[in-house]
Parts: structure tokens; sequence; C-alpha cells
């Protein structure tokens, strides 16, 4: 199961890249919460602060019908639940011809060795760290694992996590290899949400630069 309704479809999209051009901008579909502070593909290993991709993650049963929708309305990335899909890979497919990059999501209950046979296919692996839902859920830790391992395997690849990320919680995604964070109400619920997002930027800044340096 995923989330009831979509809260950020294809026409808030469309709206949103009428206002802002080109400019890169963080979508969702329901759930937990989008929010910036990528380090780009680069960065995964080395320290290049890069701006964030327009990622519409899809928290849906059916992935498949909304692709064109999205790709109209301008997103650039489109990341979708591989418990979603019978097919991940006409998927990926469908994605790449409609002009967008592919990010792939798994929920804790999926092991990463799921996603592993099409790391090579996609540009940003999703290790979902809350059920998909709704804000404010619990950071599950032992989801720390998942990312660890995709970044001992895939060292050039992009790794996301989402649920429950803050300034309480960056440190562990960050030295586990994530570098492109979602946070939703800990940014949203504090009294300085800037300093918030420097903090989670520069944590993840701190730790990529220390990969580099390690290599």
């Amino acid at each position: 199961h995923f989330v009831p309704n979509i809260t950020f479809g294809h026409p808030v999209v469309e709206s949103l890249r009428k206002q802002l051009g080109q400019e890169p901008f963080f979508g969702k579909g329901p759930g937990p919460g989008r929010a910036l502070g990528p380090l780009g593909r680069r960065a995964a290993g080395c320290s290049r602060l890069c701006s964030p991709p327009p990622d519409m993650h899809m928290m849906v049963a059916r992935p498949e019908q909304w692709v064109k929708p999205m790709a109209v309305a301008g997103a650039n990335q489109y990341t979708f639940h591989l418990e979603a899909t019978d097919n991940p890979g006409a998927l990926i497919k469908d994605i790449r011809e409609n002009g967008m990059k592919v990010g792939l999501a798994i929920k804790p209950g999926t092991t990463v060795e799921h996603l592993a046979p099409w790391a090579n296919q996609i540009d940003m692996a999703l290790v979902m760290t809350v059920e998909p839902g709704f804000g404010g859920q619990k950071f599950m830790e032992d989801m720390m694992p998942k990312v660890q391992w995709l970044r001992t395997q895939f060292p050039s690849l992009d790794i996301e996590v989402d649920g429950g990320v803050g300034p309480d919680t960056i440190h562990k995604c960050a030295e586990a290899g994530a570098n492109m964070i979602v946070s939703g109400s800990a940014i949203m619920k504090s009294a300085d949400p800037r300093s918030v997002i420097n903090l989670l930027r520069n944590v993840c800044s701190e730790a990529a630069q220390k990969r580099c340096l390690d290599r």
C-alpha cells in the first residue's frame, strides 16, 4: 500500500515549472516530504555541491500511468517504487524515452538486493527510512546498512534517504553514504528553517569530501 491520494500531482508540477522556468526544484508524490540538499552524481564520492534535480517521488500504486503526464509537466527525474511494478525494466525504459532520469525507491521491508539488479540502469537509489505515508514518522536507523551496501557496491550512484531525517539523524545518513537528503518536518517545523537546511547540506558535503579523501 502507498499513500491514498496524490497531494502533489502533475498540474502542480506544471504550474511550478511555469513559475520557476528551467531552474531546478523538488517535487513529490504523496508522502513524508521533500526538501533540499543533495550532492550530485560526481559528488557521491567527492565534494562538489550541485543543484538539486527536479525529482518526482511517485509513492503511487501504478507508476506507469504518470510517466507521460509528469514528463509533459516538466519533471526531469521520475522516482518510482520497486514494489509498485511487475516490470521495472519496461518502466525504466519508458521513463528514459520520455526524457527523464530514473530514480528507484525501496520501502523498509524490501531488501537492497532486490534493487541491485537495476542499479546500473538508474540515476538514483532511494532508501526509505520510514514507511511511505505521512510526515513526522520516526527515523529507522536499521535502514543504514542498505545505504552502506549501495555506496560500497555502486560508488558513483546517487543515494537518497527519505523519512525522519533532520539534525539528529543526518550524520548517520551521511556517514552511511547518502548524498541526497529528504527532510520535511525537521525543516518546516523549525524556528529557523534556513539553518536546518544549511546543516543538512554541510554534513553531507563534509561526508562526501571524506569519502573522496579516503579513496
